[in-house]
């Protein structure tokens, strides 16, 4: 008998334990890992030839999957099961897959400045339309930058100072009393001591979402609170679960920011672009399609005024645009006209 240098088939425990493994690593990969969560996956990967097979077929089948949860209208018949099921392929596959928490197979940079509490720091990002960026900063913060989205950098021995120059970014900051962490967006000035935020720039609004303690909201030319003030707190405070609205024409010195509590669930679909989805709940198809556009160079049209209003749910990945429409197709009544570079969505 020849003897064989092929790798050994994956069997019973072994082959769970590799699999699970390689579940863990995706979802980490996908959430972004430090330098040294690099290094450890490299070293996994080298370790066996089996653990980059069974990593490159998970992430393949992963590339292949969305959930879909669809609001359909009255009298609409069930969607079409085929349609909302993931590929079908070999059973272990599937079982891995399973155990992954939601995220799309992006592979996005997590960049690593040194480490150096107090030293200066100036930067440019940009991400490009579908990209994601993590960036854990010298002090131990970590920003997270989502698509189409640009930040300038700006690091001294007193002051933590970040522009979002277009699009959005979710900010974990690490505690540091005597030098401020300051995220400027338009004429609006969030301050954080140690927290966790979400800024969103808009063509007509500044968002901040607040997830974990409470900020400031300041106007950054003429200074003062944009919040109105509470009786219990000298100064005006956004703290976790609200969401500070500011349009970009406000006028300066006045308390010009709407402010509205947000439901866990609300919070999880503003972030859930953070895992690569996109999560609607009941809303106009001019929102969710505009959404779309956002993470994909294909564009979707509404070339239907009909169409604009009615109102869906479900939770697609960023890119899933393509499975978006064959829903639209098969279950909702809709013409799709696909080009090179966007697809025409009209009622039949």
């Amino acid at each position: 008998m020849n003897s064989s240098s092929s790798t050994p088939p994956l069997k019973g425990p072994e082959a769970d334990a590799i699999e699970a493994t390689a579940a863990v690593w995706l979802g980490r990969r996908d959430r972004g890992m430090s330098e040294a969560e690099t290094a450890t996956f490299i070293r996994w990967l080298q370790q066996d030839a089996r653990h980059a097979e069974v990593f490159a077929e998970l992430d393949d089948t992963w590339k292949s999957f969305n959930r879909l949860r669809v609001a359909r209208p009255a009298g609409m018949g069930r969607p079409d099961a085929d349609l909302l099921a993931p590929r079908r392929r070999r059973h272990r596959v599937l079982w891995a897959c399973a155990a992954l928490t939601a995220a799309a197979a992006v592979v996005f940079l997590a960049l690593a400045w040194p480490r150096v509490p107090g030293a200066n720091l100036h930067r440019n990002v940009v991400t490009a339309v579908g990209a994601f960026q993590k960036m854990d900063l010298p002090d131990g913060s970590v920003v997270q930058l989502n698509t189409d989205s640009a930040i300038d950098v700006q690091y001294t021995a007193g002051e933590r100072r970040v522009r979002l120059v277009r699009g959005e970014a979710h900010f974990a900051v690490a505690k540091n009393p005597d030098r401020p962490f300051i995220v400027s967006a338009g004429q609006v000035a969030v301050r954080a001591v140690g927290t966790a935020f979400n800024v969103r720039l808009r063509s007509s609004a500044v968002e901040v979402l607040v997830t974990e303690g409470k900020v400031q909201v300041n106007d950054s030319v003429q200074g003062g609170s944009l919040l109105m003030a509470r009786a219990e707190e000298p100064t005006p405070l956004l703290v976790a679960g609200e969401r500070a609205t500011i349009p970009l024409q406000a006028v300066t010195g006045r308390a010009a920011a709407a402010v509205a509590p947000v439901a866990p669930a609300e919070v999880e679909r503003a972030l859930a672009w953070q895992e690569r989805r996109l999560e609607f709940e009941d809303v106009p198809l001019a929102e969710v399609v505009a959404e779309f556009n956002r993470y994909n160079t294909h564009q979707l049209v509404i070339d239907d005024p009909r169409l604009e209003t009615r109102r869906f749910g479900g939770t697609f990945r960023a890119d899933g645009y393509p499975a978006f429409v064959r829903l639209l197709e098969t279950t909702f009544g809709v013409t799709a006209e696909r080009s090179e570079d966007r697809t025409m969505l009209r009622l039949k």
